[in-house]
């Protein structure tokens, strides 16, 4: 499990992680890249093969090939393998291979799990990981099973099966993923209750985080949440069922959306349109033919994602709260951020817009980049596109299969940066800065 520089100079724990997920991505390129991969023998261009693994890995969902043309049960079942490490991280598959092997954990491995789950403490992770693989297959099963029964009748029995275990993977991994083929998503099932609610579930439960389901499940012993849990489970309610109204309202009269289905079609509908921006990708209305608030809303809710230690992408359900709330203490006058009358630390608060800063930043770089190379495209369509790649949600309004080779090499580093996260790779590549060096303070006027 230990990978090392040389002898004498070990790794740092965030640069294990990115080149990690960088080999994890290469591997999967190149099996991608086999004939047999592909329906019918034939060779996939590997900058696409690449880019599919790319979002696998990073449980983006955004494919430049349509998943069920182009790849045949092999290829698929590789893409499954390649979510299921994504989302849980290639550590968590590496701890499991350990403990069957019976391997002992070293320290150095350790504080490695521990950057990869994204936890306050060193103590208990190994615990923590068993518990999270033991959730995730259980789950995965459930949704599988669930799947299965609107599968099965449609496609056959081992099928059917095959269906409901590879959306339940790619719900759950927040991958948005799927195999009903031409581009579609879920758009054929867009009425269908048991399949939108159970692949919703799915995202909600994945995106939420494993520490906060943890606390979740010990809450009735202990009567208590920690901050974190209390504000990602706040902030997720906020933005799911807000994004949901404002979904309706905004596409309810929208003949290309819902304005043509029931009442009940349009509630569900909305529903799952504000639950799968939060770093899914699946779709059961057509992204395109939304209104431009639906869209711009669309935008935002990618941008913010899931929470912390969770299968989800995004600047984090927590780093946006601890911004609104930041910003509600200063215009209030007040000195301190308090959340659930918790002082918020001043590392935590730098932190939070050191994240949003770069995540701008990194979107709106790479959407100029595509407006020179992207010929024809619109920058509504390049801006969705790109903060899409970013969040790992894989909506996209049909540009990513005209991508240009240029194009898709951008968004497949996007896509990395928003799953292995902008901080860990800054970490990864910035040298330690030398903090016994204190300069005078200066004033600078702000606003």
């Amino acid at each position: 499990m230990q990978i090392e520089l040389n002898s004498k100079r070990r790794l740092k724990p965030v640069q294990i992680l990115a080149i990690g997920f960088a080999l994890v991505i290469l591997s999967g390129a190149v099996l991608l890249s086999l004939p047999i991969s592909s329906n019918g023998g034939r060779l996939t261009p590997f900058v696409d093969c690449l880019f599919v693994a790319t979002s696998a890995v990073c449980v983006t969902g955004l494919v430049t090939v349509d998943t069920y043309t182009n790849w045949n049960y092999f290829g698929r079942t590789v893409i499954m393998i390649l979510i299921q490490i994504g989302g849980l991280g290639f550590m968590s598959f590496a701890t499991l291979i350990a403990l069957f092997l019976k391997k002992r954990i070293t320290l150095h491995e350790r504080l490695v799990m521990q950057e990869a789950m994204n936890t306050f403490t060193l103590q208990g992770v190994v615990r923590l990981i068993k518990s999270v693989l033991i959730f995730t297959f259980v789950v995965e099963s459930c949704g599988a099973i669930l799947l299965s029964t609107q599968f099965v009748p449609v496609y056959g029995f081992l099928k059917g099966i095959y269906y409901g275990l590879f959306h339940s993977v790619s719900a759950f991994c927040n991958a948005g993923f799927d195999i009903i083929g031409n581009f579609r998503s879920l758009t054929p099932y867009a009425e269908n209750s048991v399949i939108i609610i159970t692949i919703a579930s799915l995202i909600v439960i994945g995106g939420l985080g494993f520490s906060v389901w943890k606390e979740l499940f010990h809450y009735r012993k202990e009567r208590k949440l920690s901050l974190h849990s209390k504000l990602a489970i706040t902030m997720t309610a906020i933005l799911i069922f807000g994004g949901a109204f404002l979904m309706f309202i905004f596409e309810m009269s929208n003949t290309k959306t819902i304005a043509n289905m029931p009442v009940g079609g349009k509630v569900l509908s909305s529903f799952f349109a504000a639950v799968t921006p939060r770093t899914a990708g699946f779709n059961s209305i057509s992204t395109s033919g939304m209104t431009p608030a639906g869209r711009f809303l669309t935008i935002i809710l990618m941008f913010i994602g899931g929470s912390p230690g969770s299968t989800a992408g995004g600047i984090k359900t927590t780093t946006f709260g601890v911004l609104i709330m930041t910003i509600i203490a200063a215009i209030k006058g007040r000195e301190d951020t308090v959340v659930f009358k918790n002082k918020v630390g001043d590392d935590t608060i730098k932190k939070a817009a050191v994240v949003a800063t770069l995540g701008i930043v990194l979107v709106l770089t790479v959407s100029m980049v595509l407006s020179i190379t992207e010929v024809g495209a619109s920058l509504e369509d390049i801006l969705y596109e790109v903060t899409s790649a970013f969040g790992t949600v894989g909506l996209t309004l049909g540009l990513t299969p005209k991508l240009t080779v240029i194009g898709k090499l951008l968004i497949s580093f996007t896509m990395f940066c928003g799953r292995v996260g902008v901080i860990t790779l800054g970490l990864a590549i910035a040298q330690k800065a030398n903090n016994m060096i204190h300069y005078p303070e200066g004033k600078i006027l702000i606003g």
